[in-house]
C-alpha cells in the first residue's frame, strides 16, 4: 500500500462527500436506501466510513444523486479504490481496533485520558506484555504476541522523526500504583514513560488522587484531530465488544472542555515527573 495512502481516512472522507452529495440533493438516507433496494443502516454505514465502499456502490449513488460532472465521479470511485487496499496493520491479522488504528495513523494530534493503565503509546514491551496477559487470561501466546506488536508498531508515530503525533496524556494516578507484572517492570515503565514526556510533542500530566471527583471519573477516552480541515474530529472510546466514534461537532465539543477541566485539574509537566519519579522509587526499594 501506498504510504499516503489510509484506508480508513478515506473512507470518512469519501462517506463525507457522499452524505453532501445527498444532502444538496435533499434526499434522507432512508430516501436513497429505498431507491437502491438497500438497508437504511448501509447507507448510514457507508457515509459513517465504518463499512468498505465498493464502485459499484459509488456508481449506484452518482447515479441516485444525478452526479453529471464525470471527474467528480471518477475522484469518488478512486477514493473508493483506495478505502478497500490495506493498511500497515492488516498484516497483523484481525485486529477489533482496526479502525481506531487507521484514525490515530492519520492523526495529527491525539489527547488521551487513562484512568486504569499507561497510555498504549507510552508503554514498554514488557509492560504492554503482561498488561494484555492480564486483561485477556484466554488468549494464546500468538495472539498476545500479535498485540504486543500491533502497539509497538503504533508507537512509531511518537518516535517518528518526521510526523511526529502530537500526544497529549492526562494518567490517572491508579494507572502508575497499579502493579502490571511486577515492581521491576513497573519501575522500568515509569522511568520510560518520564523519558518519553520529555519529547517536544509530548505532553504528560498525572492527575493525583486527592483531586477527587473529576470531569473524567467515567472512564478513558480519547479526542482526535487531523491535519486535513475536512476531516472531522472524533471522539474514541473503548468498548469491550463494541467501541463508539463521536464526530458530531457538539459531541466532540463536549469532550474537548471535559479534557480541559482535566489538564486544569492535574499536575503541571514539572511536577508530574517528580510525582512519577516519587512512585518509581517505591518500586525500586
Amino acid at each position: 500500500m501506498a504510504s499516503n495512502v489510509n484506508p480508513t481516512v478515506r473512507r470518512r472522507r469519501l462517506g463525507q462527500e457522499l452524505r453532501r452529495l445527498r444532502e444538496l440533493k435533499g434526499m434522507t438516507a432512508e430516501d436513497v436506501a429505498e431507491r437502491l433496494l438497500v438497508s437504511q443502516s448501509k447507507i448510514s454505514r457507508l457515509e459513517n466510513g465504518r463499512r468498505s465502499i465498493s464502485q459499484r456502490d459509488v456508481r449506484d449513488l452518482c447515479g441516485v444523486y444525478e452526479v453529471e460532472d464525470h471527474r467528480v465521479v471518477d475522484s469518488l470511485m478512486q477514493m473508493a479504490k483506495d478505502s478497500r487496499q490495506q493498511g500497515w496493520w492488516h498484516a497483523f491479522g484481525d485486529i477489533p481496533y482496526s479502525v481506531y488504528i487507521g484514525l490515530e495513523t492519520d492523526a495529527a494530534s491525539l489527547r488521551v485520558y487513562e484512568p486504569q493503565v499507561v497510555p498504549g503509546l507510552l508503554q514498554t514491551r514488557a509492560y504492554a506484555d503482561a498488561l494484555i496477559n492480564g486483561a485477556l487470561p484466554e488468549a494464546t501466546p500468538p495472539e498476545v504476541e500479535k498485540r504486543v506488536g500491533v502497539r509497538l508498531r503504533r508507537q512509531d508515530r511518537v518516535t517518528s522523526a518526521e510526523n511526529p503525533l502530537r500526544l497529549w496524556a492526562v494518567v490517572d494516578e491508579a494507572a502508575l500504583r497499579r502493579v502490571v507484572g511486577d515492581r521491576q517492570l513497573m519501575l522500568q515503565q515509569l522511568e520510560h514513560l518520564v523519558e518519553q514526556s520529555q519529547r517536544p510533542h509530548v505532553t504528560v500530566q498525572v492527575l493525583p488522587f486527592e483531586m477527587g471527583a473529576h470531569p473524567g471519573i467515567t472512564g478513558h477516552y480519547a479526542v482526535l484531530e487531523f491535519p486535513d480541515a475536512s476531516d472531522s474530529s472524533v471522539v474514541y472510546i473503548e468498548g469491550v465488544t463494541s467501541d463508539l466514534y463521536l464526530e458530531k461537532a457538539n459531541d466532540v465539543q463536549r469532550y474537548s472542555v471535559m479534557y480541559e477541566h482535566l489538564r486544569a485539574q492535574a499536575l503541571n509537566v514539572e511536577q508530574t515527573r517528580q510525582f512519577i519519579a516519587e512512585i518509581a522509587k517505591d518500586y525500586a526499594r
